[in-house]
């Protein structure tokens, strides 16, 4: 606790300042976890201080969540929402819990499905975390739909059912607010575009499709499930959404294409990151991840990455990024510390489990959590600092959340508050 506790108060100020400018405009109090990896989109917490080791004492309250579900949990207002479904996808649903006592408020039925499409069983058919903001929740089932309620009646204000693409091994890019809008991206095995929503009535406000040179007629080579993220760029908000084989910057307000860089692969899945620097960091889903300078316009792929790496690349867990180093868990277990600006390895450390879960930062210490139901914490250090290592029962495959000193982490069977 001792670093936590001190720099709280200093933090809070610069968080709620990236938080304006990630959100377009709208502060979220430091209650709020809006999406996925928080409202920042980059793991970091506004408060909550991570335990050394994780025990029976400090949680809170635990609630069984049914059906199969890897969406992370999203916060607002004393509500904790996430998605589930049933494991053959015919029935999707929505969760909310109180976030002071673990009770469901909300157990609703959004997609009823005849003859879903096929899903891996690696994914599940409710893998796209929420949005949430004061008063409504965004829920996004891909292809099968989009859908917000109100979060006191849970009652439907807006539904889309016709955004399509065929996802092939089920959906799982989760959807961002910006100002009034909602966006998400369609990466399938025959459509690949980024939607913009209007997110008062549902209406579309734009709609781009993938201006990429996928080097294949074999639509599994053109599927990704990322979450994109916008950063402020010399004065101007930059979409920038991983798709196969290339990421595309757009006008967040516009759809329009600013700059794409092509860095190979498919099944791109991390939510990008930038450095103090400025460079964005964006791994591919296959293993390689590139540095690119965002400063640029058409194809940057020649002028603006300024490194790459291959050596145990999460293919799955989002990066963390703290001050000028990068920790990255890779699925099968390696965590990595980079300098951000070089790209040079300073470790690599087995700590075993496998991984798909994005590592949370409390401004002192690291927790990451495994498919095996490990909970694993350490400092952020130039060397490798093991804390704790505490078992917790089922795997995560979700990542946590974080409201005030309440952190909210999802197992594979379900919802933990530690507090």
């Amino acid at each position: 606790m001792r670093f936590c506790s001190q720099i709280s108060s200093l933090r809070n100020a610069s968080l709620l300042i990236a938080v304006f400018y990630l959100s377009g405009g709208t502060v979220f109090a430091q209650e709020a976890w809006p999406e996925f990896r928080g409202p920042d989109g980059n793991g970091h917490t506004g408060g909550a201080c991570i335990p050394d080791s994780i025990s029976d004492s400090q949680i809170k309250w635990s609630t069984p969540i049914h059906g199969k579900g890897w969406s992370s949990p999203v916060i607002s207002s004393n509500q904790v929402w996430l998605t589930t479904a049933t494991e053959d996808g015919r029935e999707m649903s929505a969760i909310c819990v109180d976030l002071m006592s673990g009770e469901t408020q909300h157990d609703i039925i959004i997609h009823r499905n005849d003859a879903p499409a096929f899903c891996h069983s690696e994914n599940s058919y409710a893998s796209p975390t929420p949005a949430i903001e004061d008063g409504r929740i965004y829920l996004h089932f891909g292809s099968y739909g989009t859908t917000c309620l109100n979060t006191e009646t849970a009652e439907v204000i807006w539904q889309r059912t016709d955004l399509q693409c065929d996802h092939f091994r089920g959906p799982a890019s989760s959807p961002i607010l910006y100002g009034d809008l909602l966006i998400v991206a369609f990466d399938g095995f025959d459509l690949q575009y980024v939607v913009a929503l209007d997110k008062q009535t549902g209406e579309t406000v734009w709609k781009t499709d993938r201006d990429i040179d996928y080097g294949t007629d074999n639509g599994d080579f053109m599927k990704a499930y990322s979450t994109a993220a916008v950063f402020e760029i010399d004065g101007e908000a930059l979409l920038v959404s991983p798709s196969a084989i290339a990421t595309t910057a757009y006008r967040p307000l516009t759809g329009e294409i600013v700059w794409t860089v092509y860095h190979d692969g498919m099944n791109a899945s991390c939510r990008p990151v930038i450095t103090p620097g400025g460079l964005v960091l964006i791994t591919n889903g296959m293993g390689r991840m590139v540095a690119v300078d965002p400063k640029g316009r058409d194809d940057i792929s020649d002028s603006n990455i300024e490194w790459q790496g291959s050596e145990s690349v999460a293919k799955k867990a989002s990066l963390l990024v703290i001050q000028e180093r990068i920790y990255m868990i890779a699925d099968n277990g390696i965590l990595s510390c980079l300098d951000a600006e070089s790209g040079e390895t300073l470790w690599r450390e087995r700590i075993g489990g496998t991984f798909a879960a994005s590592p949370l930062f409390d401004g002192d210490k690291i927790l990451l959590l495994d498919r095996e139901g490990n909970a694993i914490v350490c400092r952020p250090s130039d060397e490798f600092e093991l804390i704790a290592q505490s078992e917790l029962g089922a795997g995560f495959m979700a990542s946590p959340a974080v409201a005030g000193n309440k952190i909210i982490l999802r197992s594979t069977e379900r919802l933990i508050c530690i507090e």
